[in-house]
């Protein structure tokens, strides 16, 4: 996905005022940016197991609820806005699987395989979305830029640019944190 520049004054005026806790701009902006944020819900959703109920416009729908109780989240461009998105739909799914993991007294989750050579963005099989988060979690107790490295390349799909832009770093020290960071939950999540 490929999150486009802050050409549009629109999005960016729109961004501003929300900035500023005006909550009717968020009401205009989510329109405006529907589309991407609809197939950040794909992204976010691919790999969940069979019977997986939470649909990608459902998953939208919970991140617009949950955006609009916090006005501004800060969001100062549309990479920035995108991260903010990316965190809320993380929050949305890990609050359903473990909705679904209580449901069923533990639930069937299994463990999400990173082989080897494939990239977290590019993981292909089934994903336990909790135990990613939890992964997730220490890894950002750890190394909080490492965390969120993993959060816009993985949940929305940023490239290494995109994701320097968002993070206010260069994409080398991007590049570097992405290969650090999957390694490390490589390690953790085979192990857990």
């Amino acid at each position: 996905m490929t999150v486009p520049s802050d050409t549009s004054p629109s999005v960016t005026q729109l961004l501003d005022a929300w900035g500023r806790g005006d909550r009717t701009a968020l009401d205009a902006l989510v329109p405006a940016v529907y589309a991407m944020l609809h197939q950040q819900a794909e992204r976010a959703l691919r790999g969940q197991p069979d019977g997986h109920t939470l649909q990608p416009t459902a998953l939208v729908h919970e991140a617009y609820v949950r955006l609009a109780g916090q006005p501004g989240a800060g969001a100062h461009s549309r990479a920035h806005f995108f991260a903010v998105a990316a965190m809320v739909m993380r929050s949305v799914l890990v609050d359903h699987a473990r909705a679904r993991q209580r449901a069923k007294r533990g639930g069937d989750a299994r463990p999400l395989s990173l082989g080897a050579a494939d990239e977290v963005a590019n993981a292909e099989g089934e994903v336990d979305i909790v135990a990613l988060d939890e992964a997730l979690d220490r890894l950002a107790a750890q190394d909080p830029r490492k965390g969120r490295v993993v959060e816009l390349r993985y949940f929305v799909g940023l490239s290494i640019e995109e994701t320097a832009q968002a993070l206010d770093a260069s994409p080398a020290t991007i590049k570097r944190e992405w290969t650090a960071a999957r390694a490390w939950l490589r390690r953790e999540l085979t192990t857990a």
